[in-house]
């Protein structure tokens, strides 16, 4: 036996509404950013038991060229990249490197103790190690045998 569908005009023209719409809202929507389609800087953050660690990529930026804040569950990391004098006579081909302010917020996953953070740049890579505040830290408890 054969399933039947009833042909409904409307829904097939609902249905290339829809991407017409999602079409122009991709196109002229989109949050414009130093990277189609990604935050910058480019970051990786993971937990540990006892820490969040964040490693943001920061090529061609000095540490004096980073601020760091961190407010309630909310980590802040801005900056300024500064454009170099070019020359003024030269004809670019490509220019694809960004100059200006970047902000960029991450909600951390734990609460941390901002007191003892850590904070390593190295060849343009920022690693910032946040300890876990006491609470969130697991705890063993020891079973003894009677």
């Amino acid at each position: 036996m054969s399933n039947l569908t009833r042909w409904q005009p409307i829904r097939d023209m609902m249905s290339l509404r829809d991407a017409m719409d999602h079409f122009f809202d991709d196109t002229f929507n989109r949050e414009l950013g130093f990277f189609e389609g990604f935050s910058y800087p480019v970051i990786d953050m993971y937990q540990t038991d006892e820490d969040v660690v964040l490693k943001a990529m920061l090529p061609g930026l000095r540490a004096d060229d980073v601020r760091i804040s961190v407010t309630g569950d909310v980590l802040t990391l801005s900056g300024e990249i500064k454009e170099e004098q070019e020359d003024t006579k030269a004809t670019y081909h490509i220019r694809e490197r960004r100059y200006g302010s970047f902000t960029r917020t991450i909600p951390l996953p734990a609460p941390v103790v901002t007191e003892k953070a850590k904070a390593d740049f190295e060849n343009g890579v920022l690693k910032l190690t946040l300890p876990k505040a006491e609470e969130v830290k697991p705890k063993t408890i020891s079973v003894k045998a009677k």
